[in-house]
């Protein structure tokens, strides 16, 4: 998907909902098997019963990969499940040498054609660059992520007075435009989100954090959205677990809807002014 194809999908379903399928095994429903069987059977469900509010899926490929030849085979099915008109997301977290990141592009944009990997930024340019010689796939680079340990590294004080993750930001918007990258940037990090907007003013930006992690959605759509919405926010627990029971897809289906309906009002607003 391109950039106005993502907008279009924002404006058509009115959200920016990006379901996380973090499809831990050990919590599946106790009326499916704890396998890749019963993984993929609750994939197939969540995607059916969140499908009208959610305009992105993003698979963490760590819960797939923990279940060796049989897990890359649910992600090859669960990518299956999923439209064309919706972003499918690997969150894979990859970035190395150029050789290596060739392959990991290979595997992740033709064996398994997701249209977009998240990619850790440190080991420079030529890790990123062959990621971003896909036409219509995106990168999407770790700035300020979610977790208590951003404060290790992101947020360490540069010579030139710049955070660390706001270098990332600039430098590498040396190596492609708001069409070929996005970031990731944490919801718990909502009063960051102005001054990113000022230093990436018209990328989409990966939100997670929002829902279980406490981010603060208001503030984050408030202080991230841009003219073309601009935003993609996660929700994984909070619509994949909310029941145990069999009634786990109609509860993802409320859940999902809900967040749907927080992120409906302020959509409007945006795209009247456009």
């Amino acid at each position: 998907m391109n950039y106005k194809q993502i907008q279009k999908a924002i404006q058509a379903k009115k959200s920016f909902l990006c379901v996380g399928l973090d499809s831990d095994v050990n919590k599946l429903p106790a009326s499916l098997p704890k396998n890749a069987t019963g993984m993929l059977a609750f994939n197939k469900a969540i995607i059916e019963a969140t499908l009208p509010f959610a305009i992105a899926y993003k698979i963490n490929t760590a819960f797939y990969e923990a279940l060796g030849a049989e897990g890359w085979e649910v992600m090859e099915k669960t990518l299956e499940f999923l439209p064309k008109d919706v972003f499918k997301i690997a969150d894979a977290k990859r970035g190395d040498i150029g050789n290596t990141s060739k392959l990991y592009a290979k595997a992740f944009f033709e064996t398994l054609a997701f249209d977009a990997l998240t990619i850790a930024p440190y080991m420079g340019e030529d890790s990123v660059k062959p990621f971003l010689e896909y036409e219509n796939k995106w990168v999407i680079l770790l700035a300020l992520t979610s977790n208590t340990g951003s404060q290790d590294f992101e947020m360490l004080k540069l010579s030139n007075e710049r955070y660390l993750y706001e270098e990332v930001l600039l430098k590498s918007q040396e190596w492609a435009n708001h069409e070929k990258m996005m970031y990731v940037v944490g919801a718990t990090q909502s009063e960051k989100f102005q001054e990113i907007r000022k230093l990436a003013p018209h990328h989409f930006l990966l939100v997670p954090g929002v829902g279980t992690q406490g981010g603060n959605l208001e503030q984050v759509i408030e202080y991230g959205k841009n003219e073309a919405g601009g935003l993609l926010i996660n929700v994984s627990r909070d619509i994949l677990f909310a029941s145990q029971a069999n009634d786990f897809a109609e509860k993802a289906n409320q859940r999902a809807e809900f967040w749907q309906k927080q992120m409906r009002e302020k959509l409007t607003s945006v795209f009247q002014k456009n």
